[in-house]
């Protein structure tokens, strides 16, 4: 990849850091440096975040006479937590802390919303639809992260052959405009598409949500999968209560197996709302525009010795967990912690790099199912 080559060659980077490695090299100053990666707050209240984009900035160091510890792909986090150390001579590395902070800042934010929207909808069908909303370019970013988080399947085509899936959508508006009619739509639709493509129909588009919800079942029977609601908020009114009444009365007419699908405007707290009416959710904007996780990324130890900027903690910290109570425990490296419960201890810092060799990969499917496994432990 064009911009992969750009990064390692510090083009894209800040310029200080490029002017600071032209200083240092002048100088003759090359030390042997830890630097820590962390978080002091975590974006709009969030108690927990979720780790993601480890394996690129690995990528990125793969080589290089560096050796890495920190949290696996799909950890949790918590404010304070030291997820990603970094050793080395200075010259080495240094210029990539801006794209290091790039990676994990971004990655972190989506499979963090990701897994929010996951938590609320529990076991509800879950869609990622935000390539559009950002430059194509990250379009598989945005999907693989947000895949990571819990998403079921994702929409873009690219996204979903890099990640073995088959991409999802249904109907958009501009065929229904295009051929003027609802149920003419989705008649063609079901003419044209291979009979494993589920039958959903967008009911939004030109009459009353109910009437068409009606119209497209009567037209496909039990032939219809499901109807999908998009409809903007200047119409919208009580989204619930507009699901409820569609429910209600396709059931009283024999169609009770058609599931209903809300998207448009969707976030955690919105998906709460309706996850006891909606069937599944395709969430859009509030993925792929999720709040970065801020982490900054200093140096806490030069040639051994405990240093550090004002406001930070020096020195390399290891982070562990209680089995038994939960308790994060944040420790000097080195230590080995107890719990005031007296829980086994395990540890979550984990060493990744050895002198340039990865030690450790993950598929996203395997950081899927490990974030998915958290969902009943999580709150939002």
């Amino acid at each position: 990849m064009g911009w992969m080559e750009d990064v390692k060659q510090g083009k894209l980077t800040d310029i200080y850091f490029e002017r600071s490695q032209e200083i240092l090299k002048k100088e003759g100053v090359d030390p042997y440096v830890t630097m820590e990666v962390v978080t002091h707050t975590l974006p709009e209240g969030y108690k927990w975040a979720v780790f993601t984009g480890v394996s690129e900035v690995l990528s990125l160091l793969e080589g290089l006479p560096v050796d890495v510890y920190g949290f696996e792909e799909g950890e949790i986090l918590f404010p304070e937590e030291p997820v990603l150390t970094i050793k080395g001579r200075y010259s080495s590395f240094g210029v990539y802390e801006t794209p290091i902070l790039g990676m994990l800042c971004q990655a972190s934010g989506i499979t963090t919303k990701a897994l929010r929207c996951r938590v609320t909808a529990g076991e509800k069908t879950l869609l990622s639809f935000g390539a559009r909303r950002m430059h194509p370019s990250i379009s598989t970013l945005i999907d693989r992260y947000a895949y990571m988080g819990g998403v079921d399947g994702i929409s873009v085509i690219k996204s979903a052959e890099e990640l073995g899936i088959k991409p999802t959508g249904t109907i958009p508006h501009a065929l229904i405009l295009i051929l003027g009619d609802t149920v003419k739509a989705l008649l063609a639709f079901d003419r044209v598409m291979d009979e494993g493509i589920p039958r959903i129909a967008l009911i939004d588009t030109f009459g009353d949500e109910k009437f068409e919800a009606i119209r497209v079942a009567e037209a496909l029977k039990e032939k219809l999968y499901g109807i999908r609601l998009d409809t903007p908020r200047s119409r919208r009114g009580d989204l619930k209560r507009i699901v409820e009444e569609i429910r209600q009365e396709l059931g009283i007419r024999g169609y009770g197996h058609v599931k209903i699908f809300a998207s448009g405007g969707l976030d955690e707290y919105k998906i709460k709302e309706l996850s006891d009416v909606v069937d599944g959710f395709g969430v859009g904007t509030s993925l792929s525009n999720a709040r970065t996780i801020d982490f900054s990324m200093d140096i806490v130890e030069i040639e051994g010795k405990p240093v550090s900027k004002k406001g930070k903690s020096s020195g390399m910290k290891e982070v562990y967990h209680c089995m038994r109570c939960g308790e994060r425990i944040v420790v000097p490296s080195g230590e080995e912690p107890a719990c005031p419960c007296g829980g086994k201890i395990e540890k979550v810092t984990q060493k990744l790099m050895e002198n340039g060799r990865i030690m450790m990969k993950w598929t996203p499917e395997q950081v899927r199912g490990k974030t998915l496994k958290r969902v009943r432990f999580l709150s939002v």
